[in-house]
């Protein structure tokens, strides 16, 4: 999508003017993320979307310390010292980075499930275009008019917006703080949620405050226009009364304006205990592209990321401690995304560029901690362009927070994504429904898929075994670009081979992924010369 024709869609057909002090409502009508995850007739279950914005450098945040020996070859100048590293209960071989001791508690506690490796075929590194595949739920070489949330919505309120606000649904469906507006928040049926412009003009209007309108022709047309603009919205008044009913919050938070990501969870949790129905918010944290002073010169252990990172695990930590104080805990999940990772390789301005894999966080009372996946396999020969290859789709973390968390049909979720994509064991099987962790990772500790000979230069055998059902393998090279899907279909339960041909493929490191119901597993092919 090109730049100019991406702002004119993401803008959307109605802004209403300011209410009070720069604090806006914007009406978002299909919204294409929002819609779908705020159609749960069936549960009061809440998710929080937090957007890294930039591109969050995957391994210097869930740290592979059993591939530290090559890791260090290729982030000599970046790279965290492993003494530092932050352990994980029950876990050896993987940390968090030193700045995440909120996330490391949350862990600890069993409320923070990490995927790794999340991402998705042939990875698209502009910002913009890897943001619009992200929240519409598109392939890389796909452009959708519709986000993924979208269309679960248009299943579920075929005819909203008409009828609403209505006794079954007084509130917004969904609510986002700050005035980005992206493609996930757009679609074609008019108005879904509103977006709080800023955590200031919240206060604002709950309070009452208002800047004063000069006394010019101007200044009475702003006041009529304020005027004209409250009356009109339906919503102001139970936002109002939801954030008012609550006077008392944790004490966990930094100050206000310290942490923008915990000044808006904040507000999110105020809503929420204050009785909103609303199924939904979005909140941001801009500053991850980190292609230069990603660390200090002098000391790897703060800078930039270092930062940013110790903002997203104070606020989240913060956040989580409220919901408790407001006892709302078991409502609410969370999760993070970005729209890429970084390169294996470091740059020579101590940062890192566009990836494509990275972990993803998922937190909340009734999620299952742990860790899904493994850590990535960091050879010791890496180039500039080297990729973590992706282990679960992104659409697969979708697909599992709509069927576990707002119990959407499993029978849905194909038409509703537009593909059949694996669910994991994120939420607790009390939720809805679901695979145990456990279950996935003792599953998960077989060879299920390898190849001979490896190296090979011509050809190579692939031997697989699935557990029946839909099995799909997938050749990528190292830079995560799909090259081929040499099996994709319903199997009956048993060990399978098929042939591999090089088909004019540079030498070097490439990855063959199986994936079959939730399990998944990468295993690197060596392409000789």
């Amino acid at each position: 999508m090109k730049r100019r024709n991406f702002l004119r869609t993401a803008i959307p057909a109605t802004i209403l003017p300011s209410l009070l002090n720069g604090f806006s409502f914007k009406a978002y009508a299909g919204s294409p993320l929002m819609q779908a995850l705020t159609a749960s007739t069936v549960t009061d279950h809440v998710l929080v979307l937090i957007q890294l914005n930039g591109g969050n450098d995957g391994i210097n945040t869930v740290i592979p310390l059993d591939q530290y020996a090559n890791l260090a070859l290729a982030r000599q100048n970046i790279l965290i010292p492993d003494t530092q590293v932050l352990p994980l209960s029950g876990v050896t071989g993987t940390g968090l980075h030193p700045s995440m001791n909120g996330m490391r508690d949350l862990f600890d506690n069993g409320k923070l499930s990490i995927i790794q490796g999340v991402g998705y075929p042939s990875p698209n590194f502009s910002h913009f275009r890897a943001t619009d595949i992200w929240l519409s739920g598109s392939d890389a070489n796909q452009v959708l008019s519709s986000g993924w949330a979208g269309r679960y919505l248009n299943y579920e309120y075929p005819n909203f917006p008409t009828g609403y606000p209505n006794a079954t649904m007084p509130d917004p469906l969904a609510l986002q703080i700050g005035s980005t507006v992206s493609l996930a928040l757009q679609g074609p049926g008019g108005s879904l949620g509103m977006a709080i412009s800023d955590p200031t003009s919240f206060y604002n209007l709950i309070n009452g405050i208002q800047d004063p309108a000069p006394n010019t022709p101007a200044g009475h047309e702003l006041t009529y226009i304020r005027s004209v603009s409250q009356q009109s919205q339906q919503y102001a008044t139970v936002i109002m009364a939801a954030a008012n009913s609550i006077t008392q919050q944790s004490s966990s938070y930094p100050a206000d304006g310290v942490n923008s990501l915990a000044d808006q969870l904040k507000i999110v949790a105020r809503l929420i205990a204050g009785g909103l129905k609303t199924k939904v918010y979005m909140v941001n944290l801009s500053g991850f592209d980190t292609h230069s002073a990603q660390v200090d010169s002098s000391n790897v252990l703060t800078g930039t990321h270092a930062d940013l990172l110790d903002k997203v695990s104070v606020a989240i930590k913060a956040f989580m401690d409220d919901l408790t104080f407001l006892n709302v805990d078991d409502r609410v999940t969370g999760m993070t995304f970005s729209e890429f990772g970084r390169r294996i390789k470091s740059n020579s301005s101590e940062g890192t560029d566009h990836g494509a894999a990275a972990p993803m966080f998922v937190f909340g009372k009734k999620v299952q901690g742990g860790i899904i996946g493994t850590n990535p396999s960091i050879p010791s020969v890496i180039s500039s362009s080297d990729n973590i290859p992706m282990q679960y789709d992104f659409r697969s973390v979708y697909a599992s927070l709509l069927q576990d968390w707002f119990c959407v049909p499993p029978g849905d979720l194909n038409s509703i994504l537009l593909n059949n994509y694996q669910t994991l064991p994120i939420v607790q099987q009390s939720a809805c429904s679901g695979i145990g962790i456990h279950e996935l990772n003792q599953a998960a500790g077989e060879n299920l898929i390898s190849n001979y000979p490896n190296p090979f230069v011509d050809s190579t055998y692939i031997n697989f075994k699935t557990n029946g059902g839909h099995t799909l393998i997938q050749i990528f090279d190292g830079e995560g670009h799909l090259i081929g899907t040499p099996m994709d279909g319903e199997y009956t339960a048993g060990t399978y081979k098929t042939w591999f041909e090089n088909q004019n493929y540079a030498p070097g490191i490439y990855y063959a992924r199986l994936q079959n119901g939730a399990l998944q597993q990468v295993r690197n092919m060596l392409i000789a010369q």
